[in-house]
C-alpha cells in the first residue's frame, strides 16, 4: 500500500504532520507514506523510515489545472492507492476530482470553520477549546481506515550537529535557547522592543547560548543588529542549510516563539517550547505538539475579551494593537528560567 499525505503549506501546519506521520509509521511499517510538499520541507521528514517526499511546484510546472493534472497523472505513477489530504484548499480539491477518476480513495481533513468562527467572532462568541490541528490530522487516517493514537507517539533521538553548527555554536556549553521574534502577522508578534528587553535580561544572566531565529533579508538584517550588541546572542539567519537549522533546532534545551511556525518546529522534536501569543489564542488547535498550557502565555483576555479575533492573526480591531504589550519581559523571562 502506497498512501499518499498532501500538506502544501503553511511551515507550521507541515511540521504538525510530522509526530501524526510518526504514530503512523510505528503502527503501519510495511504501508509507504508518500508526503506532498513543498521541497523546501522536505528536511522535516528526515528521521521518518519509508516515506518519501515528492515535490509540489505550484509555482512552475504543476501550476493551474494543467500543471495539477500533469501532477496528478506523476502521482498515480507510484500507485497511490489513498490519499490523506491534510489541507483541503483548491489544489488539493481538484487533485481529489482528478483522482476520483482512478476509483482511489480520498479523505479530507475537517477543518472545522463554523466553530472556530464562533471562537473568533466578537460578538456571541463561543469561548472553548476546539479539537488540536493534530487530532483533526489523525481523524484523516481514522477515516480511511489506519486509527492511530498520538498516545504512543516517540520523539527521535538527538540529531549529530554538522561541523557548520559547532562552528556557529563553538560547542558552548551553556544552556542553548532558540528565539524567533517574528510571525506572519503583526497581531501576533511580540513588540521588537521588548523581546530585546527579554534577550537583555537573558544575557545579563550569562547562562544562555541565544539563537535567534527569522528568515529573509529584513528579519536577518534586524537580527544581526540585535546580536550585536549582546555577547551571548548569535543570528543564524542566512548561516545554515535548513536541514541544519532544524538539526539546531532540535538540540536545543528551549525554545520562545510567537504562535508561529519555529513553534512547531522545536515541538515536532520534543524542545519544551514557550510561546506568546497576540490575538490568536491556543483554543484554536494550534498548540505545538505535546507541550502543555503552562507554556503559552497569552494577553490580558480581561482587557482584550474579544481575543482570538482569528484563527491565523490577519484581523487586528481597532483598540487591539497594543494586546501583547499586557505580557511584560519578566513574565517571559521567568517562564524560560522555569524551564
Amino acid at each position: 500500500m502506497n498512501v499518499l499525505v498532501i500538506r502544501l503549506s503553511a511551515m507550521g501546519d507541515v511540521a504538525m504532520t510530522v509526530p501524526v506521520l510518526r504514530v503512523f509509521r510505528a503502527k503501519y511499517p510495511d504501508i509507504k507514506l508518500t508526503v506532498l510538499t513543498r521541497k523546501f520541507f522536505a528536511p522535516m521528514f528526515s528521521d521518518i523510515e519509508n516515506l518519501e517526499v515528492f515535490h509540489a511546484d505550484v509555482d512552475g510546472k504543476h501550476k493551474g489545472i494543467l500543471g495539477l493534472t500533469r501532477l496528478s497523472k506523476e502521482l498515480k505513477k507510484l500507485g497511490i492507492d489513498a490519499v490523506a489530504d491534510l489541507h483541503n484548499v483548491l489544489r488539493s480539491n481538484v487533485l481529489k476530482k482528478l483522482f476520483s477518476f482512478s476509483s482511489i480513495k480520498v479523505v479530507q481533513i475537517d477543518k472545522g470553520r463554523a466553530e472556530k468562527k464562533a471562537l473568533t467572532r466578537s460578538q456571541n462568541k463561543v469561548f472553548k477549546q476546539l479539537k488540536t490541528t493534530h487530532q483533526r490530522y489523525v481523524d484523516v487516517f481514522d477515516k480511511l481506515g489506519y486509527p492511530i493514537d498520538l498516545d504512543d507517539h516517540v520523539f527521535p533521538e538527538k540529531q549529530q550537529l554538522t561541523p557548520e553548527i559547532v562552528a556557529l555554536t563553538q560547542n558552548s556549553k551553556k544552556k542553548w535557547l532558540g528565539i524567533a521574534p517574528f510571525a506572519q502577522y503583526e497581531g501576533k508578534t511580540y513588540p521588537l522592543e521588548l523581546m530585546v528587553e527579554v534577550i537583555e535580561r537573558l544575557d545579563k544572566e550569562d547562562k544562555f547560548e541565544i539563537f535567534l531565529f527569522g528568515g529573509g533579508k529584513r528579519e536577518k538584517d534586524i537580527l544581526n543588529n540585535i546580536a550585536s550588541k549582546f555577547k551571548n546572542a548569535i543570528s543564524i539567519v542566512g548561516k545554515l542549510s535548513f536541514e541544519d537549522e532544524l538539526k539546531l533546532i532540535g538540540n536545543l534545551d528551549a525554545m520562545l516563539s510567537m504562535d508561529s511556525g519555529n513553534a512547531h518546529l522545536a515541538a515536532m522534536y520534543g524542545i519544551p517550547t514557550i510561546t506568546l501569543w497576540g490575538v490568536t489564542h491556543p483554543y484554536a488547535g494550534f498548540m505545538p505538539f505535546d507541550q502543555p498550557v503552562i507554556n503559552a502565555i497569552i494577553p490580558n483576555l480581561t482587557k482584550y475579551d474579544q481575543i482570538p479575533t482569528s484563527i491565523y492573526g490577519n484581523k487586528l480591531p481597532p483598540g487591539y494593537e497594543k494586546v501583547m504589550y499586557t505580557i511584560e519581559p519578566e513574565m517571559v523571562v521567568e517562564a524560560i528560567n522555569k524551564l
